[in-house]
């Protein structure tokens, strides 16, 4: 799925069973966003592990003010176009807004993806998408959740904020954590919770959590690529983000400094952690 006419790397390309032998080996999973072939041949260079087609391409790719108006024929589109330029990263394609409304309709988005080259789903929520994942995993399809501040669900949240901090909803942020694992989902993406709870969440799991504004207790951290660049694009700039391009000297570089604070566990540090 990850062919490139480029000239071949070293690594060996990564694979879902791969995810959970490296959260017991301890080693940190560094995941970034991309939409397009030439971004995508530079996290190649940078040895990105996971790379998203995230439905974020809708903020700072279509200039849209949320991810509502991803379509399905959107994420295939980029799916198509990253998946030129991979080789060993594995591909996971965002499940935009309502085409996981149900498990039948999941199924023809998500099977689109992988025919367009994903290795794997991200689905935001639990709950009744606990149905979904369990049909599509039954389906040979992968899934990676995705719980915590879900930007899907900014209508009904009153705007992007942080999750978790109570300690009722904390313990709801776990037994969901545990929910969408047993229905069967090989990673788990936290955004915007609290460390401690995501601390809490990655030690109850034995699949990966990957972090965003999620602390430095989860197994993976994960940024958007525009975010990780510097690149605004007039958006108001999270406190879990950083500037790698920066120290990085280049895009690649940026790229590289991002995967090693990520793996020596220096980043994310306690300013772009929420408490």
């Amino acid at each position: 799925m990850y062919t490139s006419p480029s000239s071949p790397v070293e690594r060996k390309p990564w694979t879902v069973p791969m995810l959970r032998a490296a959260k017991a080996d301890g080693r940190k999973l560094a995941m970034l966003t991309c939409y397009d072939a030439g971004f995508a041949h530079a996290v190649e260079a940078a040895g990105i592990d996971l790379v998203l087609i995230g439905d974020s391409l809708g903020m700072v790719v279509q200039g849209h003010g949320s991810t509502l108006p991803v379509t399905v024929d959107d994420i295939a589109y980029h799916t198509a176009c990253v998946a030129r330029g991979l080789q060993t990263a594995l591909l996971v394609a965002d499940m935009p807004f309502q085409s996981d409304a149900s498990p039948t309709r999941a199924l023809d988005a998500a099977t689109r993806f992988l025919q367009a080259g994903a290795g794997m789903v991200k689905i935001e929520g639990a709950g009744p998408k606990l149905e979904v994942i369990r049909y599509l995993v039954a389906r040979e399809i992968p899934v990676c959740a995705h719980l915590g501040l879900t930007p899907q669900s900014v209508l009904r949240l009153g705007g992007y904020r942080v999750q978790g901090r109570d300690e009722a909803a904390a313990a709801k942020l776990l037994d969901d954590a545990r929910a969408v694992a047993d229905a069967g989902a090989e990673l788990l993406v936290l955004e915007c919770v609290p460390s401690a709870v995501a601390s809490s969440i990655s030690a109850a799991l034995d699949i990966p959590t990957i972090g965003i504004g999620a602390g430095p207790q989860c197994d993976g951290q994960v940024l958007v690529l525009h975010d990780m660049l510097g690149l605004a694009g007039g958006q108001r700039r999270p406190k879990f983000v950083k500037d790698f391009l920066a120290e990085g000297g280049s895009v690649v570089g940026a790229m590289q400094a991002f995967a090693a604070a990520v793996r020596e566990g220096s980043f994310p540090g306690p300013e772009h952690s929420y408490a």
